[in-house]
């Protein structure tokens, strides 16, 4: 195959049709900071579109994920379970309080946390369980929350790319205690850098606004409850600018036609590739019953190391990016020191070796998959 004379990214940011005119908006206005317009905008879409108590804007998931670790009341030596294949930030938001990421497997379907794993790593000293949805398809989200509810835990949903995507109806961020979405450049919806805390029940609301107003009350104080407001709290700077929140909000309001764009490609790929997964010559993702994914990523197992290797060199050469994906924690420096792994890990190590995502984005061209998919073919031919 010759080499396609436009290279093909792995990303590229879609754009909605008021972004420019939103962003110009904002930059008219007297307000660049927190509590301007855009941002009110958007937790008001949030929270008229999602079953949540209150969604509130920040700069990334990181930081709802860092807030959503102190209205946990975590403390130093408290244990959080999360699965290892996942981002940084998942374990760095709990283990800047102190407290201890404990490191389990994953499921080798879904690549999401194994619940039987979660209740093996139960300590006296668990304190909350962190499901990460990853590629936007859901946790086992019923096994979870039962469990956290038998042994009295709390449930932070790490749904940084789960935006969209639903568990038995439910969408993803909503079902546990606390949850958190990432709008970052990467994601189907974006905004540069955002993302949103959303709180599901009404306890954690006062104390997480005061959080994100760096720790003060100063909402009583524009309420005209209180003459003057003061420190009262810990606190971060979490909202993001006004420039951000009016991009957001162009992506929210057009959010159901652009994942609709993105699982179309999601569904293309899959139903070429399928028969080179009835070849064996690799897996194609795997989607749970009654599971609306938001066609966030498509990621496909190899049989080995070096097929994954194999078949990224040849889409390389021909100008077609792919991507690996997250190098287990309790595989990492920071994870050793900071974190303990529970039981055996080696599904993640194993997927961590053989998967390969593949470019997911509306405007990817349409025949992408079909010479991908012949790529494929080519290159393992041996074992057809």
């Amino acid at each position: 195959m010759n080499r396609i004379t436009t290279e093909v990214p792995f990303h590229r940011r879609t754009r909605a049709s008021h972004e420019a005119a939103y962003v110009a908006e904002a930059l008219s206005g007297d307000r660049l900071c927190a509590g301007n317009v855009f941002n009110r905008q958007c937790e008001s879409w949030l929270q008229t579109h999602l079953p949540v108590t209150r969604a509130l804007l920040t700069h990334s998931c990181t930081n709802a994920l860092e807030i959503a670790a102190i209205l946990a009341r975590l403390q130093p030596g408290d244990e959080v379970i999360m699965p290892t294949f996942t981002f940084t930030s998942t374990a760095n938001a709990f283990a800047l309080r102190g407290a201890v990421p404990v490191f389990v497997d994953i499921q080798p379907d879904t690549f999401n946390l194994c619940p039987h794993a979660a209740e093996q790593a139960i300590t006296p000293r668990t304190r909350a369980i962190v499901p990460v949805h990853y590629a936007g398809i859901a946790c086992n989200m019923d096994a979870i929350m039962a469990l956290a509810e038998a042994h009295h835990l709390t449930v932070i949903e790490d749904a940084a790319q789960g935006f969209g995507a639903a568990h038995h109806g439910r969408p993803l961020g909503s079902i546990g205690h606390l949850g958190t979405y990432s709008f970052h450049h990467s994601k189907t919806i974006s905004c540069g850098e955002g993302g949103a805390l959303l709180l599901n029940s009404p306890e954690h609301v006062a104390r997480a606004e005061v959080l994100l107003d760096k720790g003060t009350n100063r909402k009583l104080h524009q309420a005209g409850s209180i003459a003057q407001y003061s420190w009262v709290d810990l606190g971060l700077s979490a909202p993001p600018s006004a420039m951000q929140a009016a991009c957001l909000l162009a992506q929210l309001e057009e959010s159901t036609s652009l994942l609709q764009r993105y699982r179309a490609v999601w569904s293309t790929w899959h139903a070429a590739l399928a028969d080179t997964e009835q070849a064996g010559l690799l897996r194609r993702p795997h989607l749970p019953p009654d599971i609306q994914h938001n066609g966030h990523i498509y990621a496909v197992l190899l049989p080995d190391a070096a097929k994954r290797e194999a078949l990224a060199s040849a889409l390389q050469a021909l100008g077609i990016q792919t991507a690996r994906h997250y190098y287990p924690l309790h595989l990492s420096e920071a994870g050793r020191r900071l974190g303990r792994s529970a039981g055996s890990l080696r599904q993640a190590e194993d997927i961590n070796e053989r998967l390969l995502r593949l470019p997911v984005y509306p405007e990817l061209p349409s025949w992408l998959p079909e010479q991908v998919t012949r790529l494929v073919k080519q290159v393992f031919s041996d074992a057809v």
